[in-house]
This record gives structure tokens, C-alpha cells and sequence, in this order.
């Protein structure tokens, strides 16, 4: 894939961030489960396809893009209220992991 075409794949992402983090929606729906005594994270997925378009207007295979990171290790949090379930099932944690 062309440097172009990451960079304007880098702005689209920072673009569709942006325009969730300053809705006002989304921002009163956390607001509301905050308010119910929950801690929320949010984590969107997006798959992009791409069509060249050759010379004569017809068009090349499509290409697809995840923000999926390949061979990337998982990411893994664990808050107090996993670790109180966990132990409420008799699962020991190792905290300091």
C-alpha cells in the first residue's frame, strides 16, 4: 500500500475519532452509565475496502483494510470488579501481573 494512502487512511481514522469523541449523544449515553455505577470503554472496529480504478474506468480487485493489528498481542485489563469475580469463584489473581 502507498505512503499516500496510509496517510489519508491515518486522517480518516483520526476524523471518525474525532467526530465521536465530540458527540454530544454518545457523550450523554457514557454520562448515563457512569451514572448507573459502570465503568465503560468503547472499541469500534472498522474494516475499509478499496477499489483501484484502472485507466479505462474498470476496476481492479478491492482491497480491504482492518484497523485490526495483525500478530499484535491482545490488549488485557483487568478492573477491581473482574478480580472480585474472579475470586468469588475461587480463581486466584496474581494482582501484580
Amino acid at each position: 500500500m502507498n505512503t499516500r494512502l496510509k496517510k489519508l487512511m491515518k486522517e480518516l481514522g483520526e476524523a471518525i475519532n474525532g467526530s465521536l469523541s465530540e458527540s454530544e449523544q454518545i457523550a450523554q449515553v457514557i454520562a448515563k452509565i457512569k451514572e448507573e455505577g459502570f465503568d465503560i470503554f468503547l472499541v469500534l472496529e472498522a474494516t475499509i475496502g478499496f477499489n483501484r480504478r484502472d485507466e479505462e474506468g474498470g476496476q481492479i480487485s478491492p482491497e480491504l483494510v482492518s484497523t485490526r493489528r495483525k500478530n499484535a498481542e491482545p490488549e488485557f485489563s483487568v478492573n477491581a470488579n473482574d478480580i472480585r469475580f474472579l475470586k468469588s469463584l475461587r480463581i486466584s489473581v496474581d494482582e501484580a501481573a
